[in-house]
């Protein structure tokens, strides 16, 4: 199996759009009148997190996962990462490919940037999933564990490194795709522009840069678009209480905890994941 047979049974296409004057890497697919679904990967991610899940949502939907700012193959310029300047690359993108509204599918720090989208600019937000989302808290254990293992896989040569990045995900290891996903990442990790600019990617993980793009309650309480959230109990970088207080603060979130699951629920548990999402969006489109 590969990343990319698990594309071949539907029309697909690699593209870079100008996002607001930024390169942006995309994997589109599903039906051009459809509705629009974004996925967005986590810190240092790149669109293959969502390659389990494209292919069954663009049956009926305009999918697109794309790496985010600085992310990937995507521009990278020389600027700190806080979440307002993520959200203005989203909003370009969408403006860029006609969408109007779109549902968005973040995971982990691409939570943090849908949930911020969702509070800037409701019209243009039209249900918001949300796994293993972070950005609600300050841990400063957690974050030194993300900046270390992260500078470690992406300035030394040693893939392994890469390979204990990922494997950080996971409560199992993907024997399937797991080596091709290090592969992947090792290539992009080791970009010079990557290196060079990896400072900015990881500046959420500096206490007082956080602490001012924090999901605050006040903030979460502004949504309004229908809201799933979807947790694991073997999450590293969250326990379920957190999780509990995300739902909590978003009128009317909806809350699903997926067990035996690290923090990439929709690769990890995507038997669960893909059947759950396609009925919340049903039920919201």
């Amino acid at each position: 199996m590969s990343i990319w047979t698990e594309l071949t049974g539907i029309d697909h296409r690699h593209a870079y759009v100008d996002a607001g004057g930024i390169r942006t890497r995309a994997l589109q697919a599903g039906p051009e009148g459809g509705e629009h679904v974004v996925f967005l990967h986590g810190t240092t991610g790149h669109l293959e997190a969502f390659v389990k899940n494209v292919p069954v949502h663009a049956e009926r939907y305009r999918c697109h996962a794309i790496d985010m700012l600085g992310h990937g193959y995507t521009g990278k310029p020389d600027r700190p990462g806080e979440i307002p300047a993520y959200v203005e690359h989203l909003m370009a993108y969408l403006d860029a490919v006609g969408a109007e509204r779109a549902h968005l599918v973040g995971e982990s720090l691409g939570g943090w940037v849908s949930s911020w989208a969702a509070s800037e600019y409701p019209d243009r937000v039209a249900s918001l999933q949300l796994l293993c989302m972070g950005g609600t808290k300050v841990n400063p254990a957690v974050m030194e564990r993300l900046k270390t293992s992260t500078r470690a896989a992406a300035l030394e040569d040693d893939i392994s490194l890469t390979r204990d990045r990922l494997r950080l995900l996971w409560a199992e290891w993907d024997e399937d795709l797991g080596d091709e996903l290090t592969q992947v990442r090792y290539e992009i990790y080791h970009q010079p522009d990557f290196q060079r600019n990896l400072h900015n990617l990881l500046a959420l993980q500096e206490v007082e840069t956080r602490e001012r793009n924090l999901l605050r309650p006040d903030r979460m309480a502004r949504i309004k678009a229908p809201t799933l959230v979807v947790w694991a109990n073997k999450n590293p970088f969250g326990d379920v209480p957190e999780a509990e207080a995300i739902a909590t603060a978003i009128p009317g979130a909806r809350l699903e905890i997926f067990n035996e699951c690290g923090h990439w629920p929709q690769h990890e548990k995507a038997d669960l994941y893909n059947p759950l999402s396609l009925s919340f969006l049903a039920g919201v489109s």
